[in-house]
């Protein structure tokens, strides 16, 4: 149990943090987010992503606001009825009508019957979490059709580009591709950071919150996994190659893995939702440069840490992504609205040896889905052609990022 005392202590020493903490560099996502008296906004990422620097930032603009980090090991013994303990808090020391800012809050049971509570009495109200699946259960039983849901991933390379005050060219686009996007990492420059937010998202996401006993397999399999990203799996490989007993069991982890969005993973296309399912998937990590800093190998293919980083722009922007394979093979199929829209190759270096492979893959999938256009995406070579009677275009990744970080409509939806 939290007494009032004990609660006002530590409102007020957060309070202090957020108004001497730096507004930073202004995230993207501030853009599309716009506070609403009609539905709790929720923010969900991996672990030292941004969070709770873009909720700052959404803060400071707030002539009154209530701020609560539950993640505060002080707060420890934290429950539901202590909520309404800092509301009273909040309205005595701050006035009334302010918005609400928790951070971390699933940390809470049942957090998202005082949210409801909230949204009914029309307060504004920002949530952020670290677990996908959590938030999206939890919410889906209280606050159904009364939330907005946004996902936070670390530094795009725009966002990179601003941090470092470098210019877009292949260059800095390097220098991106083998750090990634975590800000604290950027800042400091230290890889043992990058190793301690493996170890706590594990942990703390993951072993504490579903009570694992064999944490060297759950380590083992996230490092192979955050390794062989662009690579083809299955959960029966990966129980074989573990010496796991029950196929579940991966199964299972890697649920685990992707709701704390340490990894992603992508269906073989097919319009049978069942063949996708069954058949072998491919993995992508969150952030080069936690892959790197956690791996050995993972530096040693640079096509791989380039496909990497299209996924996760992609991922940004669309739901339905896929790899292809047929005779040949196509690194990424975008679908929107039942309608396939894109194909898209990842090659690192275009060349002679790698030219027919390439394209054959390209050309097969947009022979099979009835696309006029395909894109191949490298490191820093630009073209385009006609092969087919079929457009190819050739372009720089870093310049494609470019483009596709350019004001569009926010696919946010209430849930």
């Amino acid at each position: 149990m939290i007494t009032k005392e004990d609660l006002t202590k530590v409102i007020k020493e957060q309070r202090k943090w957020v108004e001497s903490t730096e507004r930073g560099i202004s995230r993207e996502k501030v853009e599309e987010i716009k506070l609403n008296k009609s539905f709790a906004l929720v923010v969900a990422g991996i672990r030292r992503c941004g969070k709770s620097t873009l909720l700052n930032q959404i803060l400071k603009e707030q002539k009154i606001f209530y701020y609560l980090n539950l993640e505060d090991p002080r707060l420890e013994g934290f429950k539901l009825t202590d909520f309404n303990t800092a509301e009273e808090i909040f309205n005595e020391i701050y006035g009334t009508g302010g918005v609400y800012f928790f951070d971390e809050i699933q940390n809470i049971e049942k957090w998202e019957k005082f949210i409801r509570y909230l949204v009914d009495r029309k307060n504004k109200v920002m949530i952020t979490g670290s677990n996908a699946s959590l938030l999206s259960r939890e919410l889906g039983t209280r606050l159904t059709g009364r939330h907005l849901s946004y996902e936070l991933f670390p530094f795009s390379y725009t966002e990179f580009l601003k941090f470092s005050k470098q210019k877009p060219n292949a260059e800095s686009y390097s220098d991106y591709l083998y750090k990634g996007g975590f800000p604290e990492f950027l800042k400091d420059n230290d890889e043992t950071l990058l190793h301690e937010l493996l170890r706590d998202v594990l942990m703390r996401d993951i072993v504490n919150r579903f009570g694992i006993k064999n944490t060297a397999i759950l380590n083992k399999l996230a490092i192979y996994l955050l390794t062989n990203v662009g690579k083809e799996f299955s959960a029966n490989s990966l129980k074989k190659m573990l010496e796991v007993k029950s196929v579940q069991t991966i199964i299972d982890y890697i649920s685990y893995l992707e709701d704390s969005y340490l990894i992603f993973t992508i269906p073989k296309f097919s319009y049978s939702y069942k063949k996708q399912q069954v058949n072998p998937k491919k993995v992508y990590s969150i952030d080069n440069g936690l892959s790197y800093a956690n791996s050995v190998s993972f530096s040693k293919d640079k096509g791989k840490m380039l496909e990497n980083e299209v996924f996760l722009n992609l991922r940004k922007k669309y739901k339905e992504i896929f790899y292809f394979q047929k005779d040949k093979e196509c690194d990424f199929i975008i679908k929107e609205k039942e309608k396939v829209i894109q194909a898209i190759q990842v090659c690192y270096d275009f060349n002679k040896e790698n030219r027919d492979r390439e394209i054959s893959g390209l050309l097969e999938a947009m022979n099979e889905l009835k696309l006029k256009q395909g894109l191949i995406l490298t490191h820093n070579q630009e073209d385009k052609f006609e092969i087919e009677g079929k457009e190819i275009i050739l372009m720089p990744v870093w310049k494609w990022l470019l483009e596709e970080s350019k004001p569009h409509k926010a696919p946010t939806k209430a849930i």
